[in-house]
């Protein structure tokens, strides 16, 4: 049964030739831009971050606005899932007592570095990875790929870091108990550079929680996501991920492009809140240029 509605014609035809109102249209433009960052960004952002990285390409919207444009059409942050710890703190060997303490505020870069061992399934098998984390700037500073998780592997994690950013004596490099990370290959290390040795209490993950955090950051927005056959394919995405998106290898092309008056795409790095919506060679750069 049709209704007839009680209007008329020149109400109607006012509200035809009205249009869209200049309201609309503006909401309708930071849907598009909220959209077009989320799929930027490969959804992995909140409201936060997504309304930083809005901000820095010159975008204002409220995060706010943000938040109900999300809410209204259902755009969500891709599911987080849980990992394990693979520490076996089950031996007789030399430990290092916690220097940490669980105080990560950390002053300058090379001042305190946690390391850990993380794995991956692939279908040919396991892929462990060490990584050696910076506690000021959060870049993975160092790390080592392999299909078996030996004292071997944290040394290259450690060899890596050492070399990248060429650390004084004095530094604290903190573990869990590991058997890999009280071998005497790893001691001699840490002994050779004048570091000081640092280790987790026995079963407290929370003495290591910056670099058990990267490894949930790293599974919840890449690993989780893929299906590996092989294991060159998973050390491929790994190391993209960290040094283009994670630590921002971008940042020395973004910077000489700016020299040159140019801009540089920067759609594939990843801003953190810990470090005031930067990446992590972003706040190691800025350091030193404030130093200088």
């Amino acid at each position: 049964m049709c209704h007839v509605l009680d209007v008329r014609p020149s109400s109607y035809y006012n509200w035809i030739n009205r249009g869209v109102s200049n309201q609309q249209i503006h909401r309708n433009q930071c849907e598009l831009l909220v959209r077009v960052a989320h799929d930027e960004t490969k959804q992995r952002y909140g409201c936060e971050r997504l309304h930083a990285h809005l901000a820095e390409q010159g975008h204002h919207i409220s995060q706010y606005m943000v938040r109900r444009i999300k809410e209204e059409y259902g755009i969500v942050c891709r599911r987080h899932k849980r990992f394990k710890v693979t520490t076996n703190s089950n031996h007789n060997k030399f430990i290092y007592p916690n220097l940490l303490d669980q105080k990560f505020d950390i002053s300058r870069p090379n001042e305190a570095w946690v390391s850990d061992i993380t794995y991956i399934w692939t279908d040919e098998g396991w892929l462990y990875l060490a990584g050696v984390k910076d506690l000021y700037t959060k870049e993975l500073v160092g790390y080592a790929i392999n299909k078996r998780m030996t004292a071997d592997l944290v040394c290259r994690a450690l060899n890596m870091a050492i070399k990248n950013k060429r650390p004084t004596q004095g530094l604290i490099v903190h573990s869990d108990r590991g058997s890999q990370y009280c071998s005497h290959a790893y001691h001699k290390i840490i002994k050779k550079h004048k570091f000081k040795g640092s280790m987790s209490r026995r079963g407290n993950c929370f003495d290591n929680a910056p670099i058990e955090s990267f490894w949930g950051i790293l599974k919840n927005e890449l690993v989780y996501h893929q299906d590996y056959k092989m294991r060159f394919e998973a050390i491929n995405d790994i190391i993209k991920y960290i040094e283009l998106e994670y630590n921002e290898e971008l940042l020395a092309k973004h910077c000489f492009a700016a020299t040159q008056g140019k801009s540089y795409a920067r759609s594939e790095t990843r801003i953190q809140k810990g470090l005031g919506y930067k990446t992590p060679r972003q706040v190691w750069f800025d350091f030193y240029r404030q130093a200088a």
